[in-house]
């Protein structure tokens, strides 16, 4: 039997985790002369308080949920893939030469063939490390994460010697078709009477992502292959035991994780700048490792750490813009977040379970 419940380990550590984070970021932020309550006001005011930072806040979440679901599952078979970053970069090329190939006619037939194209391009780049896992015993965290640097370099000779427009100096694709354009937020909702920032990047990956959790929740928890990963996760070798393939596993969940991280380029690629440019990811694959842990791996958890890290995002800008706050201390509480719901998680877990298990012991001792 579990020391405390499951709500408690789900909600009530990685708020403590955060309460904490943010109370040493305040007092980083007395350090350097400004007021802690002051800048948690604008960073709630220029991300939450209008339309215009809600649309940024959604945009940056959107590409925390995907490579936050792209980790979480690698997580559930006891993998660590850090190389989002990189399968996100090699999703965007994806999105890109499906964009750039036909002369698309309106966004609804290009999306899916978008989606198709990161998703294939992001699996296929861990596809390579998932195999060498599989069957030569290669570390996933050194071979993932050698191939965001592989990645990268890939990007920058297609973008320079390959995409680049003739006489275009720019290290970046030309526009996209029109028809490529995905429907902002402001353009969904307008139809149905509410007002919506127009300049706000935030659009219908939105409701992708959104879809991507509820998929992925089915996927883990209510498919045989999601029982399969869960168990070899848990314990590889009573997972063999129970003839459960080891080599099924690794590739299929690396496989899935790959493609949701290549996903994301839908938001940024095809949506938001309509074009394949250089660092499109923007430490996003990076970022989705925080969202994992924080979100415990489970999509509704995940999803609620993207937009946390969304507002973080769009926060830090808006600090940046009006304070003396440099945007890296951004960088800093980002740090003490995951340092709080990682590394340091038992400092909290452990007191936690210890207020629970006297309250269990206090019960029962009334009970008698």
């Amino acid at each position: 039997m579990d020391v405390m419940p499951k709500w408690a380990d789900v909600v009530l550590v990685p708020v403590i985790s955060l309460i904490l984070a943010m109370v040493i970021s305040a007092l980083v932020i007395l350090a350097i002369g400004e007021d802690p309550w002051a800048a948690l006001k604008l960073m709630v005011q220029g991300s939450l308080g209008s339309t215009y930072g809600w649309g940024y806040t959604l945009y940056y979440a959107t590409n925390f949920v995907f490579t936050g679901l792209a980790v979480s599952i690698a997580f559930h078979a006891s993998m660590f893939n850090i190389g989002g970053e990189g399968q996100a970069t090699l999703g965007g090329l994806g999105v890109a030469l499906v964009c750039l190939a036909v002369p698309w006619p309106h966004w609804a037939l290009a999306l899916p063939a978008a989606m198709v194209g990161g998703m294939v391009f992001g699996a296929a780049w861990a596809a390579i490390p998932a195999y060498l896992a599989a069957k030569r015993g290669s570390h996933i965290v050194i071979t993932t994460i050698m191939f965001n640097f592989i990645g990268a370099a890939v990007l920058n000779y297609m973008l320079v010697n390959v995409l680049r427009p003739t006489g275009s100096m720019d290290p970046a694709t030309a526009k996209f078709p029109p028809g490529t354009n995905l429907p902002t937020l402001h353009e969904m909702l307008a139809p149905f009477g509410i007002s919506f920032s127009k300049s706000a990047p935030a659009n219908i990956s939105f409701l992708i992502a959104l879809l991507a959790c509820f998929l992925l929740w089915l996927l883990i928890w209510r498919t045989r292959f999601g029982f399969e990963l869960r168990a070899f996760g848990k314990s590889e070798s009573g997972a063999i035991y129970a003839g459960i393939r080891p080599t099924k596993i690794i590739m299929g969940s690396m496989l899935i994780s790959g493609a949701l991280a290549g996903l994301m380029a839908i938001n940024t690629v095809q949506g938001e700048a309509e074009r394949l440019v250089l660092n499109s990811v923007e430490g996003a694959g990076f970022i989705g490792i925080a969202v994992a842990l924080m979100g415990r791996s489970h999509p509704l958890g995940v999803l609620i750490a993207a937009i946390l890290f969304g507002f973080l995002y769009q926060g830090g800008a808006e600090l940046a813009l009006w304070t003396t706050i440099p945007r890296e201390l951004i960088v800093v509480i980002q740090g003490l977040v995951i340092l709080f719901t990682g590394a340091l998680d038992n400092m909290v877990r452990m007191p936690v379970e210890k207020v629970f298990l006297r309250l269990r012991r206090s019960n029962n001792g009334a009970g008698e």
